[in-house]
């Protein structure tokens, strides 16, 4: 059965820590209001929701759902790390697939600490406790940095032990991110660098510098799913956009097998996941026009280039030498300004790449649009491990018309939504 996204919404992302910061019921409301209002439903429609946080207790789901509406749909709590939010889109698509309902409501949100991710549970096993094991033994790159950086960091040494990639080419991606989000207004970051102040901010492991690295975030983003016979007869197929392609995969033998730093990274879980979703739709790389990818650390989008057969294996640093992951090359890739500039809310960040490239692929993205779209590809991991790849498409191709009421800014959907309470009676 064919699945289709009809409405998407998301908060801005905000620096964690602040006491004027919104709970996480406040934000996801905001996003799911939000996705409803692009989809033209109300809250009744929605039949059930997956619902993504990392840290949280036990039902924060429904607390956050409640905001919207109580209806007693089935709510699914899904935490798979970074690929949170991601892996909840999955999940309701899943069921939307296989016929068991026509709407549904994917929902991710985080309210984070300051700092870099820390362990929380020190009495029991950690997850992430193999990559961590492996990648201190495996690596020559030593350092006393947080355990993130120096596994993706050491993916970025690898990389250049085999392939000659210089720590240039790490600096030019965040560039390229950091530009990007200067046009995102959700973006936390939108200031914009040169390239000798990305490579001269503070070393924090290998060839990661500060500015190569993602904050942590507060923020929310969601998404309406619906199937085919449900989009056709609530007539959206004008904003319709068809999730042609949809891939889960987990780390397997290989991912310590070949003691590879770059697979402790997610690289074959990534490749193993776009292989899967190329096969099943008989789409090829060169097809695809934007890429919201997990660039958590530029190390890893620079391996996820070549995981994702966007360039040759080994290939990465010519690619960006040539600027092919940009507006004017062959592929935008995180339009959005990505993980590095956008921000790192876990349990939003697969569902706000979501709504970037369905913006993108209905016309929405303003000063950021790209042209002649037709293909766009979602990457999203999660270390311990899970790597989710989505491929989308617009289902009316020849018809871009937006409501007059919708919109991808978020200061135009403040002001509606301002409106709305106005017209609320009072009781």
């Amino acid at each position: 059965m064919r699945v289709f996204v009809i409405g998407v919404g998301m908060t801005k992302f905000i620096k964690p820590g602040k006491d004027d910061n919104p709970d996480y019921p406040i934000m996801a409301a905001q996003a799911t209001r939000r996705a409803l209002h692009d989809s033209g439903l109300t809250f009744k429609d929605v039949k059930m929701a997956a619902v993504g946080y990392v840290y949280g207790d036990s039902t924060c789901g429904q607390r956050a759902v409640y905001e919207v509406g109580m209806t007693g749909i089935p709510i699914y709590n899904v935490n798979n790390n970074c690929s949170t939010g991601s892996s909840a889109l999955h999940l309701a698509q899943q069921f939307i697939t296989g016929g068991l309902y026509d709407c549904a409501l994917a929902l991710g949100f985080e309210k984070m600490e300051k700092g870099s991710l820390t362990l929380k549970f020190p009495d029991r096993t950690q997850p992430v406790d193999k990559l961590i094991n492996y990648t201190d033994e495996w690596s020559t790159e030593k350092s006393k940095g947080p355990w993130a950086p120096k596994i993706f960091g050491n993916a970025g040494v690898e990389h250049m032990q085999k392939f000659g990639t210089k720590p240039e080419h790490f600096a030019k991606i965040a560039f390229k991110n950091h530009l990007h989000s200067t046009r995102n207004p959700y973006s936390q970051f939108r200031d914009k660098y040169t390239l000798e102040e990305i490579i001269k901010s503070p070393k924090i492991h290998g060839p990661l510098t500060k500015l190569q690295c993602c904050p942590t975030s507060d923020g929310a983003a969601a998404a309406i799913l619906c199937s085919e016979k449900f989009m056709l007869e609530h007539n959206l197929q004008d904003q319709a956009v068809e999730i042609v392609g949809c891939a889960l995969t987990t780390d397997n033998e290989s991912t310590f097998a070949q003691k590879s730093l770059m697979n402790l990274a997610g690289y074959d879980m990534s490749r193993r996941a776009a292989e899967q979703v190329y096969k099943k739709t008989g789409v090829d790389p060169k097809q695809i026009g934007a890429v919201e990818l997990h660039d958590c650390f530029s190390a890893n989008e620079l391996i996820t280039y070549e995981a994702l057969g966007l360039c040759g294996v080994g290939k990465a640093g010519e690619f960006i030498d040539k600027g092919d992951n940009t507006y004017g090359g062959r592929v935008v890739v995180n339009p959005s300004g990505g993980l590095i500039s956008k921000g790192h809310p876990l349990g939003a960040t697969g569902l706000a790449q979501c709504a970037e490239l369905c913006w993108q692929l209905r016309g929405m993205a303003e000063d950021r649009q790209i042209k002649n779209l037709n293909y766009a590809l979602q990457h999203n991991i999660g270390l311990g491990g899970a790597c989710v790849v989505i491929l989308y498409k617009k289902f009316n191709q020849k018809n871009g018309k937006v409501r007059a009421d919708q919109s991808a800014n978020p200061d135009i959907l403040e002001k509606i939504e301002a409106q709305k309470q106005q017209e609320r009676p009072r009781l």
